[in-house]
């Protein structure tokens, strides 16, 4: 399942790293704030260089809707129940930052961009309660917000929220444009570069290792979606989940403007320009990674729903994202512990992930230089105000917990394989779980190659589980992914998963 944005033609690969360079910063995540952090720290006159497991913008930022607006969802809401009106507002202010910025940038940089309306809006009655909050969240935020009933949809709405002028854009288009700039400034990119582990001792430059060997930096900036390394155990304060989407070419007229529902199941919608015309796009049906036991029902629900309203709609790309939902509802961009201010990271934007992360790397280029950023105490990674956020994080480990030992239970009823047996592979495209003693194997056919390997995630000893749509292993207590032979796709895990004992 691969986006759209990433199916188009994209520049060449660059090599993996070089062991043995030291830079001032080493920034971690080849993403949007990964890279606009980068290209910031470039222009202080720092050393820096990128790293990127696979290619540039290929986990959460290739994915995305490509909306760019102060009006996301129920967020406000969301926000205003835990926090200060002046909270809210800082939370506003640094999205409208990030999107001008962004807006800027493409402008000088040729990007085409759609000024439309946002839309949050309620599939039933039930959902206008959800509405009128966000609705009195927003313009207590100072947003222009206003409440609309006639839209010009084909599905049914209760009432909605409009924000004017809010910006829709290819994402990948920027990835490209910055990984240009990077270049031109003298930033080095290694593609195709894990990192697997660091070290360091107090005053000395930090060592990260990857499989290519290591690189020295005085400063370190995590930006991959969640942290790697575990250090602050930001995978406790976060919480992993999945949507789907897909693009359909379709033969009735597609409403302008951007839409999101405030209730479930979500459903977002936009149009997107392209060279086979203009195509509608539709996503939603998310879940917690790993936590369902059929998420191709969950993909297929996007298209289903889509042919119900539009009923000619045919899908021609389809894919699914990953983003990070923070247990106290504001995103982290800042130290990874108290005091430690040379490893940065940044996660937890609840899918806005375009405004925020541009917000993000300002605040982490804020931190670096001396100059903070007039919203950096949002992001604060470390605040009083966590532990506001203590019973949800409480509820969500207290989640991770049952799936952890749900997972060793599955395991443990699945298939004895005893010694010298070879069981008979799954049919192709599917994956399921045996176990040869205690130790529970995953066994997957795809693409005719069957592969056994351990079941159990490198991360923190979760059971995986097989995700039926996109063909991966995905463990449901933090969200790491794997390919069905084992090649780490999504962290927080830094390694593969082992070949199943005696494979």
């Amino acid at each position: 399942m691969t986006s759209m944005w990433l199916k188009t033609p994209r520049p060449p690969a660059h090599p993996p790293l070089t062991p043995g360079l030291r830079f001032d910063v080493v920034v971690v995540g080849g993403g949007l704030t990964g890279l606009v952090t980068a290209l910031l720290l470039a222009d202080q006159g720092r050393t820096t260089a990128v790293l990127e497991a696979r290619r540039l913008g290929a986990v959460t930022t290739g994915n995305t809707t490509g909306k760019v607006s102060l009006l996301q969802g129920t967020r406000a809401s969301s926000i205003a129940r835990r926090h200060s009106g002046r909270t809210l507002r800082e939370y506003t202010d640094a999205n409208r930052a990030g999107q001008q910025w962004l807006i800027d940038y493409c402008a000088t940089h040729g990007i085409e961009v759609q000024r439309e309306a946002a839309y949050t809006y309620a599939q039933t009655e039930a959902g206008l309660e959800s509405v009128r909050a966000e609705l009195a969240a927003t313009r207590k935020a100072g947003l222009d917000t206003e409440f609309v009933t006639d839209l010009d949809v084909p599905f049914p709405v209760h009432g909605a929220i409009r924000l004017g002028d809010q910006v829709q854009l290819d994402a990948i288009d920027v990835v490209d444009a910055l990984d240009t700039d990077l270049e031109a400034r003298g930033v080095t990119v290694f593609e195709g570069t894990r990192v697997q582990s660091m070290h360091s001792r107090d005053g000395a430059d930090h060592v990260l290792r990857t499989e290519h060997g290591d690189v020295a930096a005085d400063t370190v900036v995590l930006a991959t979606g969640t942290p790697i390394l575990d250090r602050g155990g930001f995978f406790a304060r976060v919480t992993a989940q999945r949507s789907y989407a897909a693009a359909f070419e379709v033969s009735q007229p597609i409403p302008r403007g951007m839409y999101l529902s405030a209730d479930s199941p979500v459903r977002s919608l936009r149009y997107v320009p392209s060279e086979r015309g203009e195509l509608l796009l539709v996503g939603g049906s998310g879940h917690g990674v790993g936590r369902t036991g059929d998420a191709r029902s969950h993909a297929d629900d996007v298209v289903a729903w889509t042919r119900r309203w539009f009923p000619e709609a045919e899908p021609v790309y389809r894919w699914s994202a990953q983003d990070y939902k923070p247990s106290g509802e504001l995103p982290y961009a800042g130290p990874i512990l108290p005091g430690h201010d040379r490893i940065l990271v940044a996660t937890g934007y609840a899918k806005w992930g375009l405004a925020n992360a541009v917000a993000a790397a300002h605040t982490l280029v804020g931190r670096i230089t001396g100059a903070p950023a007039p919203w950096q105490s949002v992001f604060d990674t470390w605040s009083p105000r966590e532990l506001a956020a203590l019973p949800t994080a409480v509820r969500d480990n207290g989640e991770v917990a049952l799936r952890f030992s749900k997972g060793w239970l599955s395991a443990l009823a699945a298939p004895l394989t005893r010694r010298g047996e070879t069981p008979a592979p799954p049919a192709e495209g599917t994956g399921h779980l045996e176990h040869h003693g205690v130790a529970p194997c995953a066994v997957s056919t795809v693409d005719g190659h069957t592969h056994r390997l351990s079941a159990v995630c490198p991360h923190l000893g979760g059971v995986v589980e097989w995700n039926n749509a996109e063909r991966s292993w995905d463990c449901p207590l933090h969200g790491s992914r794997f390919a069905p032979d084992g090649t780490v796709l999504e962290g927080p895990a830094t390694t593969d998963l082992a070949p199943a004992r005696g494979e």
